[in-house]
C-alpha cells in the first residue's frame, strides 16, 4: 500500500432470505425496530436507518458505511487480524412516561476482511448472526429454527496491494492455544480478591522499522477432567463480545497431531505418558486464539533474518489482575504500570524450521521456566554476540519463585506458528532435476560396440597407442625431443628424475586419471572375452595368479601396440626406455576393478563401488563414481546421497543443499533423505554462509581431535547456549584452570538447559578442590549427584566433605563412589583416610590395601595417608 489513504467502502445491503427475526415475544408474534451499527478497530462507522423487521420476513437496510486504510491509521496489519463487527439492535417499545429511548442487542456478526489482503477489490459474504445473552434471538436459535444471517458485499476502489506488494508480502499466523499442568495453587476465583487474567505475549517484526508485541489475555483456567476437543474454533484476538459466538474466527479451526510430529519439546517415548495425564486431568490455561499480522516485504525479510540471527524467541507467560470487560470488542486502556504481574514465566520457541525450503509451520508443546532477564539475553542475543557479558554476572538477581512453580509442575504450552508462504521457497522438483543435471550431465547410453576376443584385443592396442602418443607429447612439452639421432641416451639417474617429473605432471594435471579411464574399458573386456573370466574370486590364490597372467598378457600386447606404432610414427620407437607407459595399465590391476563392463549401466554397481572408496578414504575416485552413477540415472536416491554427503565434505554446501533437496523430491517418504535435508540447512544460513550450529559442530570434531585453537576461532563463530561449556574444555584441556572456572560458571548460572552439564560439573569440581574452595566444591558435586550419579561425582563429594572434616557425609559419599565401582583406587584411598581420622585400625589397613592393589597413581594422596598412619601409628599392614 502506497503512502496515500485508500478508503474501504463496505456496501450493506444487509438482506436476509432465510427468516432472520424468526422469533417472537410471549405468545404474540410482532414486528420490531431494529437497526444495524457498524465498528471497525475500535471506531464507530454508522447506523442504518431504523426499521421494522416483520416476522419470518427479510428486511433491506440499503446500509454503505466507509473507513480509510494508511499507513498510520486502519493500516493492513490492523485488517489482517480485526474485523467488522456489525450489532443489530432493537429499539424497545416506549413505555409510559418514558423521555428517552430504550434499546437491547439482537446478536453480532462479524466480516473478515482478509480477502482483500489477497488481492481481490470486492467480495460478497453472508454472515452469521450471533445472538447475545437472554435475546430473543438466543431463543429461537436453540428452538432450532433457521438461524440468522446478514449478507455483506465488500469492495475497494483499487487493490490495496501492487502485483509486486502482494507477490513480496507474508501473513503470519500465530495461534495460543492451552497451557497445561499449570501451577496447583492457581484457582478458579471465589467470592475473595480481583479475578485474573492469564496472558500471553511475544514480539514479531511487521516492517522493517516496526516491530509488534502480540498479546494473548483472557486465557481461560480450567480444573481438568476432560481433553480439549479437537476441531474446536479459534478466536480472534479481540477481548469479550456481546455475542459470544461472534469471537470465533469463521472457518478456521485447531487441529491436533500425534505427540512425534511435533516440534517442540516433550516428544520423546518417556514423555507421552506424562503428556496424556496433563491434557486429559491438570489444570490447564486455555486461549485457543489466533493472531493475524499482515508483513509487507521488509518485515519479511525481517522475520527471516531475526529467526537467522536468534533461533530461539521467547514467548512470556503471566497473571495479572483482571482488567474490567471490555463491550463491542473496542480494547480497554492499557494500565502500565498500574498492572501487577506474576507467575512470570517463558518459553523458547525454535523459529528455525520456518527457515527450511517449503516450511511454513511450526507448532508443538514448549517448556515453562521462570522469567529471568540473564536468560532471556543469553538465548535471544543475535549469533556471534557475547551475550553473557551483557549481564553483570556479580549482581545477584532475584529469585523468582513464582516462576519456579513452572519448572516443578513440568509446565508447557502449546504454541503454533504459521505462514501463508515460506520464507525460504521450496524448489519445484523440476528446478532440482535441472540443477542436478546440471551439476552431472546424464551419460548417454554406452554404444554398442563389436564382440569377439580379437576385437577386445586390438581396442586395447589402439588405446595403448593413443595414450602413448599423448604421453610423448607430454614428455616433449617438459624436455624437447623424446629421441634425436646421434644422441646418446640418458643415464640412469636423469632418466628417473625425468620419470618422476612427467608422473608428477601427469597427476596434477589429471591426465594420469583420464589414461586410466582410458583404457579400463578396454582391458574389461579382455578379462571378460579373452581370458573367460565372468565371475568374481573366492580363493585369494586363485586372484594372484588371474592377476599375474593378466600383468603379464597385458605388457606383452602393450609391446605389440607400441611396435605397430613405429610403422605410423616413427619417434615412438623409443619412446618406452624414457617414458612411464609400463605403469599405466597396471592401475587397474593393482588399484581394482570398475563393474563389469556388462553391467556399467547399472548405477547401483557403481554405487557399490563408490562405496569401496569410501571405506578406504579416497573420496576423490569415490565421488567421481558416484556422479557416474547418477549420470547413468538422475534419480538413483542412493548416489545422491553420497554426492550430497562428500560435497558437504569438500565445502561445496549449496551444492550438497541442492543433491540432499533432490533427493526428498525422488522419495518424499524417505526418512534419511529428510534428516540430511535438514541438517544441512542446520549448517547453512538462509543469508548464505555457515550457520551457528555447523561452526559449533565443527568446533567439537576439532576439540577431540585436540585442535584447540582451531576449536576455539570456531566456537567465536558459533556463541550460543553451549559455547561457553565448550569454550571451558578447551581451557581446562590446555591447563588454563582459571578461564575454565569462568566459563563452567557462566554454563551453569546463565544456561538453564545446558546440554552434558556432567563433565561440566566434575570438571568444576575439580577446580574449586585445586584451588581449596571446599565448600564450592561440595555444593557443585552434590548438584552433579543429583542429575547424573557416578562413582566420580560421589568420590568428589567425598573429597570435599573431607576436607571440610565433616566424616560422616565424607564416608557416606565414599561408600555410593564404591558400591557404582569398587575398583577406583582413589576411592579405596580415600576411605582409608577416613577410617584412620575416625580411629578404626582394620577397616583402614583393608581400604589401604585394596588403593595399593588397585595401584593408586595419586602421590599426594599416598603420601597424605602414609603421614597420617606414622601420626596414630596404624593403618599400614605392612608394619
Amino acid at each position: 500500500m502506497d503512502q496515500l489513504s485508500q478508503v474501504i467502502i463496505i456496501n450493506t445491503p444487509l438482506t436476509n432470505g432465510v427468516a432472520v427475526f424468526h422469533f417472537q415475544r410471549g405468545n404474540k408474534a410482532e414486528s420490531i425496530l431494529n437497526y444495524v451499527r457498524a465498528e471497525f478497530n475500535g471506531i464507530f462507522l454508522g447506523d442504518s436507518q431504523k426499521l421494522d423487521a416483520a416476522v419470518d420476513q427479510g428486511v433491506d437496510y440499503n446500509f454503505t458505511c466507509s473507513f480509510e486504510c494508511s499507513d498510520a491509521a486502519h493500516t493492513l496489519d490492523d485488517m489482517a487480524h480485526k474485523p467488522v463487527i456489525l450489532t443489530v439492535i432493537e429499539v424497545l417499545p416506549k413505555e409510559k412516561k418514558q423521555k428517552e429511548e430504550k434499546t437491547a442487542v439482537i446478536g453480532q456478526a462479524i466480516v473478515d476482511l482478509l480477502p482483500l489482503l489477497h488481492g481481490q477489490v470486492s467480495f460478497s459474504s453472508t454472515v452469521l448472526l450471533h445472538p447475545t445473552p437472554g435475546s430473543p434471538a438466543e431463543a429461537a436459535s436453540q428452538e432450532g429454527s433457521c438461524k440468522p444471517s446478514l449478507n455483506v458485499t465488500v469492495y475497494v476502489p483499487e487493490p490495496l496491494l501492487s502485483g509486486v506488494q502482494l507477490s513480496d508480502s507474508n501473513l503470519l499466523k500465530v495461534t495460543v492455544e492451552t497451557a497445561y499442568s499449570v501451577p496447583e495453587v492457581w484457582n478458579p476465583v471465589s467470592g475473595s480478591g480481583p479475578p485474573s487474567s492469564y496472558v500471553a505475549a511475544l514480539q514479531v517484526p511487521l516492517t522493517a522499522e516496526k516491530e509488534q508485541v502480540l498479546m494473548f489475555s483472557n486465557g481461560l483456567l480450567k480444573l481438568g477432567g476432560e481433553s480439549e476437543p479437537m476441531g474446536r474454533p479459534r478466536k480472534w484476538p479481540l477481548g469479550p463480545l456481546l455475542a459470544p459466538g461472534a469471537q470465533f474466527i469463521p472457518g478456521v479451526s485447531i487441529e491436533g497431531e500425534p505427540i512425534e510430529m511435533e516440534d517442540g519439546d516433550l516428544t520423546s517415548i518417556e514423555d507421552r505418558d506424562f503428556r496424556n495425564e496433563a491434557e486429559a486431568n491438570k489444570k490447564r490455561v486455555s486461549w485457543d486464539t489466533e493472531r493475524r499480522c499482515f508483513l509487507d516485504a521488509d518485515g519479511a525479510a525481517c522475520l527471516s533474518r531475526r529467526i537467522a540471527e536468534s533461533r530461539l524467541w521467547p514467548v512470556e507467560v503471566m497473571r495479572s489482575p483482571q482488567v474490567g470487560a471490555t463491550k463491542g470488542g473496542k480494547a480497554g486502556k492499557d494500565k502500565g504500570d498500574e498492572t501487577q504481574l506474576s507467575f512470570h514465566g517463558v518459553a523458547y520457541v525454535d523459529m528455525a524450521p520456518l527457515l527450511y525450503p517449503g516450511a511454513r509451520r511450526v507448532r508443538g508443546a514448549y517448556r515453562l521456566y521462570p522469567f529471568y532477564d540473564s536468560d532471556l539475553l543469553v538465548k535471544s542475543a543475535p549469533i556471534g554476540t557475547d551475550s553473557v557479558t551483557l549481564v553483570e554476572t556479580e549482581q545477584q538477581q532475584q529469585v523468582n519463585t513464582e516462576g519456579q512453580m513452572y519448572a516443578d509442575s513440568r509446565s508447557y504450552i502449546i504454541i503454533e506458528i504459521a505462514l501463508e508462504k515460506s520464507l525460504v521457497p521450496k524448489r519445484s522438483p523440476e528446478e532440482l532435476a535441472k540443477r542436478v543435471m546440471e551439476l552431472i550431465p546424464p551419460r548417454a547410453p554406452l554404444p554398442c560396440r563389436p564382440a569377439g576376443a580379437e576385437r577386445a584385443v586390438q581396442e586395447y592396442q589402439a588405446q595403448i597407442a593413443s595414450v602413448a602418443d599423448q604421453v610423448l607429447e607430454q614428455y616433449q612439452q617438459l624436455f624437447g625431443p623424446a629421441f634425436l639421432p646421434g644422441v646418446k641416451p640418458l643415464d640412469p639417474t636423469n632418466q628417473e628424475q625425468r620419470k618422476t617429473k612427467l608422473l608428477g605432471e601427469l597427476n596434477y594435471s589429471g591426465k594420469y586419471f583420464a589414461f586410466k579411464e582410458q583404457i579400463k574399458y578396454s582391458v574389461v573386456r579382455i578379462v571378460r572375452e579373452k581370458m573367460l573370466r565372468t565371475e568374481a574370486f573366492s580363493d585369494p590364490e586363485q586372484l594372484q595368479a588371474f592377476l599375474s597372467q593378466l600383468y603379464v598378457f597385458l605388457v606383452d600386447e602393450m609391446h605389440v601396440a607400441l611396435n605397430k606404432a613405429r610403422h605410423t610414427h616413427t619417434h615412438i620407437a623409443h619412446t618406452h626406455e624414457h617414458t612411464p607407459l609400463l605403469t599405466i595399465p597396471t592401475w587397474f590391476i593393482c588399484d581394482g576393478s570398475p563393474p563389469a563392463a556388462a553391467d556399467r549401466s547399472d548405477p547401483a554397481h557403481w554405487f557399490d563401488y563408490g562405496v569401496l572408496y569410501m571405506l578406504t578414504a579416497d573420496y576423490q575416485k569415490a565421488e567421481e563414481c558416484f556422479h557416474y552413477a547418477v549420470s547413468m540415472e538422475q534419480t538413483h536416491l542412493p548416489s545422491l546421497l553420497m554426492c550430497g554427503i562428500l560435497a558437504e565434505m569438500g565445502g561445496r554446501l549449496e551444492e550438497a543443499e541442492t543433491f540432499f533437496e533432490g533427493a526428498t523430491c525422488v522419495d518424499p517418504a524417505n526418512v534419511v533423505a529428510w534428516t540430511l535435508f535438514a541438517l544441512a540447512q542446520e549448517l547453512l544460513c538462509p543469508e548464505g554462509g555457515l550457520s551457528s550450529s555447523y561452526h559449533l559442530a565443527l568446533a567439537r570434531l576439532q576439540l577431540l581431535r585436540a585442535e584447540y585453537v582451531s576449536a576455539e576461532s570456531s566456537l567465536k563463530e558459533a556463541l550460543n547456549d553451549n559455547v561457553w561449556a565448550l569454550f571451558g574444555h578447551i581451557h581446562h584441556l590446555t591447563g588454563e584452570f582459571g578461564k575454565a572456572q569462568e566459563c563452567y560458571e557462566r554454563t551453569l548460572d546463565f544456561v538453564t538447559d545446558a546440554t552434558d552439564t556432567h563433565p561440566i560439573y566434575l570438571r568444576l569440581g575439580s577446580i574449586y578442590l585445586q584451588k581449596g574452595e571446599f565448600q564450592r566444591a561440595k555444593t557443585t558435586y552434590l548438584r552433579a549427584c543429583k542429575s547424573s550419579p557416578s562413582c566420580l561425582t560421589w568420590l568428589g563429594l567425598g573429597i570435599a566433605c573431607y576436607r571440610l572434616g565433616e566424616l560422616t557425609e565424607a564416608e557416606d559419599a565414599l561408600t555410593e563412589a564404591n558400591i557404582l565401582n569398587n575398583e577406583n583406587a582413589e576411592v579405596w584411598g580415600y576411605l582409608s583416610l577416613v577410617c584412620l581420622q575416625t580411629g578404626r585400625r582394620l577397616e583402614a589397613e583393608q581400604s589401604y590395601k585394596y588403593a595399593l592393589k588397585l595401584n593408586l597413581q595419586k602421590e599426594a594422596v599416598l603420601r597424605e595417608i602414609k603421614a597420617l598412619q606414622d601420626r596414630v601409628g596404624f593403618g599400614n599392614p605392612c608394619f
